[in-house]
């Protein structure tokens, strides 16, 4: 089986008559591809960052982006809000988000025991995707919004990029936590957020802040919370499609 990584380049390569059938591209930088007659039913295709801004994707000459996002918008009630700008809508997003996750959770509970360490597909497991949030809060409201100088919980689980983009693995521990660890530590984090949000004002949220991974470019307080939310939906969508599987 043929493996390309980050060594080899692909830029606009030609592919011609070739049987890509059951290939699978992770963290790839596909953006401006184009398929001529290609036969595509039954790909499945993630793109979390699809639905920022002005971005696009094309099938038939459709652009069925708006249709994604409307659709996930339905099957998870209160995402519509991710994108919420003053302080009392941001409350009810949260709150949204906060009952989307108490949902999930349950169903969880009711599963059969080690569910939350399984991975499907080579993905984070339950317990996995739920270290990852504690990260994402730690990076972006701890760090980022509050300004601690040291945000990370031992607990987080980072993104697969952390440590080959050099960054200190050290902060994180080795040791595998327990499920009710994981819970509490994560259910401290949500906490944060919803007290904080509890008293934030207008003005607040217009703060300046400097994005963790850039800080040459900067934040406001309210491009990091809408970070965050972003972060919440998206790894829900992630765990309940892997539930669904298990």
């Amino acid at each position: 089986m043929a493996a390309f990584t980050e060594n080899d380049d692909l830029q606009k390569a030609v592919f011609t008559d070739v049987n890509l059938s059951g290939a699978r591209f992770v963290r790839c930088d596909l953006s401006g591809v184009i398929l001529r007659s290609a036969e595509v039913a039954g790909a499945d295709i993630d793109a979390p960052w699809l639905l920022g801004g002005d971005n696009a994707l094309f099938v038939n000459g459709v652009d069925v982006a708006p249709y994604v996002d409307a659709e996930l918008n339905r099957r998870f009630p209160g995402r519509e809000l991710h994108r919420a700008k003053d302080p009392e809508a941001l409350r009810t997003a949260w709150a949204a988000l906060e009952r989307a996750w108490a949902a999930t959770l349950e169903q969880v509970a009711a599963m059969p025991t080690g569910t939350t360490d399984i991975s499907v597909d080579g993905e984070w497991s339950f317990a996995q995707t739920l270290r990852h949030l504690v990260m994402a809060t730690d990076t972006w409201f701890r760090g980022a919004i509050l300004g601690i100088e040291n945000p990370l919980h031992p607990i987080g689980q980072p993104n697969a990029e952390y440590e080959t983009d050099g960054l200190d693995m050290s902060v994180f521990s080795t040791a595998k936590p327990s499920y009710d660890e994981v819970l509490a530590v994560r259910a401290d984090h949500v906490a944060q957020v919803r007290d904080y949000l509890a008293t934030v004002t207008t003005q607040e949220l217009a703060g300046a802040r400097k994005n963790p991974w850039s800080p040459e470019y900067p934040e406001t307080v309210l491009s990091c919370l809408h970070t965050i939310l972003q972060e919440e939906w998206e790894h829900l969508r992630y765990a309940t499609r892997d539930l669904a599987t298990l």
